[in-house]
């Protein structure tokens, strides 16, 4: 192997310990410790501790809360106990915990911001700017070393570099220069050390580099060879230590692999969680779950596991004869979609699939005269934005622009800030008047040449593979009957002023509107041609079903139709629908608004305010409360309110002989739901380090992410106001995610068996694991780790919510 091929491998082996971090207009929630899955998870936390700082269990005085509110319950923390072979009694226990727990925090520890990070991160800023700068970095196209060492001679900060020629040409040249002495062996840990060390930045640097047909990544590249060449030159320059010594990873620690107390109380909390959870569900389901009465409902919605969902979909079914299902909210369809306003396509599925089709949407040729007219506002209203930014920017004019707008603003201002429900109304009747661009387009997929030049992706698709995504969605769904409307339902967040809107919109769409992709879907499925496809796979859709695209606004649970298409045989029916989905919306709002303890009795309306309110740190809670994700039939939940913790993801077994759906849901859905988990679970338990502290003090930087303070690392989790319910009280519970299964445990065990990856996140404790096995009465089973199983009965306790 040739020394550069020994740099690039060590660069990538130290690389995986950092999580990978996306941009914030496209932030996608994932575990910050996904390079340490492969290990036990107390492990896990141990080795970040001393990679990054941050603590890997919950502080004891949540703990001390929990036991408190009976959210633990006593026999089976005295089962975990004992099992670890630990005497005392709980409260004991918990003075005990939190003695430790001063110990060290007086003991302080060393502050990770050098004069090495400050510099670095102040050159990453501007090379990973999207955006945002009025003046952008020079020579950026040349790549991040490139143009950092054509600007250092000019950068104060950096000692003993006048010219750029006393700087090694080259990223290659410079890193070789770096690690020249160094024994090769302790490449890896010195990579290791200095990408942790501002893991933010890495991260997006790994996000980049790795993005297929990214186009900032194209126009401005940058790799973490890149980074590592500037990061090691500039300690050299300010006398930084290039190799920190023996790392974390080289401890031979004997207590390393020592199960700390913490591990056992959460893993009570947790085991507490899911015997509530179990001991809710439907244990008389039927084998067959699919029109087992012969009814035929009104219409069936299919929503985004998403947990917000499952409030909705409660009242849904409450307010009519309505089924509702789940599915993973880009609807199976992995494309790169660009809407009609829009100047740049974004992949519209979970960051673990890769799009294969580029989809756009389109005026239909009937509504030329729709398109006009929204061509002309939306370039009047962009127009009219990018003449009063240059007005404010302009050096010459800003000041007189502020003299003669100033009392417009002023009242603009007092507006949004006083009356935000009263700005949400006009935003609505400006909206109820300007043509949306659903309304006249749709999507293309139709397959029109081989690919597309832009990331060589087809356009549309071809007969085969549209009726390959309906017959997935049917078959993992487990549908054998069709109602006369079908819906399916993304899901969008609606937010004003919230650097992190994009973590509220649908995860499964890569942080992006689900709308399209419902709209993707429904268009498939009402193709007469796709219809009879799936006739011959043994789809029978009746032929007055009629297939609907809706988008479920999370914030104020408002669920807009896009109805436009439909015939006048199904209007009444599209209109009962409407007036039922706005009593669910009551319903569900009323729920949200009364779990964020606002006092308000009006749940619709507080929750519009909290949508256009500018000054609103918490517009909804987003995934906060997720500890479960449950896969089977609506029947085995929907008398149970799961109060919006649990992923439902509808699945009947008795349609999928050989496992087929199952082992996609559990390849699929359920790992990217174990990333939201732990990327909730970490932020709520150190959210300095994992998180991004509070949004009162936080600084957008480049469009790519937010500082605490004007430099320094970028913070790479959700904020504290999306966790907590104030200051000393967290609302959602960090638990790691619980997945319940009904299906034959054999089943389940073979699935395991194929793919380790998967076995290995539940034997290292990231995930727990119950199976309800329909072929043994619905008894629960819990996995043991190693593909073993604990049959024994479980044991329920009353405990408090």
């Amino acid at each position: 192997m040739t020394r550069n091929a020994h740099l690039d491998d060590r660069i990538d082996r130290a690389a995986e310990t950092v999580g990978t971090v996306w941009p914030l207009h496209s932030f996608v929630t994932a575990n910050p410790l996904a390079g340490l899955e492969d290990r036990p998870f107390h492990r896990a936390a141990a080795e970040a501790e001393q990679l990054f700082g941050g603590r890997g269990y919950p502080h004891p005085s949540v703990f001390r809360r929990a036991w408190e509110n009976g959210q633990i319950d006593p026999e089976v923390l005295r089962e975990e106990l004992d099992a670890r072979g630990v005497d005392g009694e709980p409260e004991a226990l918990l003075d005990e915990m939190a003695a430790d727990e001063a110990e060290a925090d007086d003991a302080g520890s060393d502050s990770p911001a050098d004069e090495l990070d400050r510099v670095l991160s102040k050159w990453l800023a501007a090379f990973l700017d999207q955006g945002q700068a009025e003046w952008a970095m020079p020579d950026r196209e040349a790549g991040f070393y490139a143009a950092w060492r054509a600007v250092a001679p000019h950068d104060g900060d950096v000692p003993g570099c006048e010219r750029a020629s006393e700087l090694p040409d080259t990223a290659t040249a410079a890193l070789e220069a770096a690690v020249d002495g160094i024994p090769e062996d302790r490449w890896g840990d010195v990579f290791e050390h200095h990408l942790a060390a501002l893991p933010g930045w890495t991260g997006l640097v790994k996000q980049r580099e790795d993005a297929d047909a990214d186009p900032w990544q194209g126009e401005f590249p940058i790799s973490l060879r890149e980074y590592l060449a500037v990061r090691l030159t500039l300690a050299d320059k300010l006398g930084a230590p290039i190799d920190p010594g023996e790392t974390p990873g080289e401890s031979d620690d004997a207590d390393a692999d020592e199960v700390p107390l913490e591990e056992v109380w959460l893993s009570a909390w947790e085991k507490s969680y899911r015997d509530r959870l179990v001991d809710g569900l439907d244990d008389d389901v039927e084998a067959s779950s699919a029109g087992t009465d012969g009814s035929r409902p009104a219409a069936q919605l299919v929503f985004c596991i998403d947990t917000r969902s499952e409030i909705v979909r409660r009242h849904i079914e409450d307010a009519g004869p309505y089924d509702t299902h789940g599915y993973a909210g880009f609807f199976g369809v992995p494309m790169r979609y660009e809407g009609y306003e829009s100047d740049v396509a974004v992949d519209a599925c979970p960051p673990i699939v890769d799009p294969e089709h580029r989809v756009a949407d389109r005026p239909a040729e009937d509504c030329r005269d729709d398109a006009s007219a929204y061509d002309g506002w939306r370039h009047l209203v962009s127009a009219g934005r990018k003449h009063l930014k240059s007005l404010k920017t302009d050096v010459a004019a800003a000041f007189t622009f502020v003299e003669g707008a100033g009392s417009a603003y002023g009242a603009a201002m007092a507006g949004r800030t006083l009356l935000p429900a009263a700005v949400h109304d006009l935003a609505d009747a400006v909206d109820e008047r300007t043509p949306d661009s659903h309304e006249f387009c749709s999507p293309t997929v139709e397959r029109e040449g081989e690919a597309h030049a832009n990331g060589g992706l087809p356009r549309g698709m071809t007969l085969d593979e549209k009726a390959g995504y309906a017959e997935a969605a049917f078959d993992l769904m487990g549908w054998e009957s069709f109602a006369r409307l079908v819906v399916f339902t993304g899901h969008a967040s609606e937010t004003t002023n919230n650097p992190f809107e994009s973590s509220l919109d649908c995860g499964a769409c890569a942080g992006n509107p689900g709308g399209p992709s419902a709209r993707v879907l429904a268009e498939i499925c009402n193709d007469p041609a796709v219809r009879s496809e799936l006739r011959d796979r043994g789809h029978e859709i009746p032929a007055d079903t009629v297939f609907l695209a809706a988008e479920h606004n999370t914030t104020t649970d408002e669920i807009a139709l896009f109805d436009g298409d439909v015939p006048e045989s199904h209007a009444e029916d599209v209109e009962r629908l409407r007036e039922d989905l706005a009593e669910a919306r009551a319903a569900a709002a009323a729920e949200r608004t009364e779990s964020m303890r606002t006092g308000r009795d009006d749940g619709v309306r507080e929750t519009e305010r909290r949508a256009a309110d500018w000054a609103e740190t918490r517009p909804e809670w987003g995934l906060a409360g997720n500890a479960s994700f449950v896969i089977g039939p609506r029947e085995l939940t929907e008398d149970r309110d799961l109060d919006g913790r649990a992923f439902l993801h509808s699945y009947d077994w008795s349609t999928d002989p050989d496992g087929d759906a199952l082992e996609a849901i559990v390849t699929g859905p359920l790992v990217v739901t174990q990333w939201i988990n732990n990327q909730y679970y970490f932020a709520t338990v150190d959210n300095a380090v994992y998180g991004s502290g509070s949004k009162v003090t936080q600084n957008p930087v480049g469009n790519v992410g937010v500082y605490q303070g004007n430099g320094g690392d970028v913070m790479t989790g959700l904020p504290l106001q999306s966790l907590k319910v104030d200051d000393d009280q967290p609302y959602h519970q960090p638990l790691r995610l619980t997945a319940v299964v009904h299906a034959p445990v054999d089943r389940v065990t073979e699935i395991l068996g194929r793919h380790e990856e998967v076995a290995q996140l539940f034997d290292n404790g990231w995930m727990r694991l119950t199976v309800v096995d329909p072929e043994r009465g619905n008894e629960p089973v819990h996995y043991q780790g190693d593909l073993e199983w604990d049959a024994a009965p479980q044991k329920v306790a009353a405990l408090a919510d």
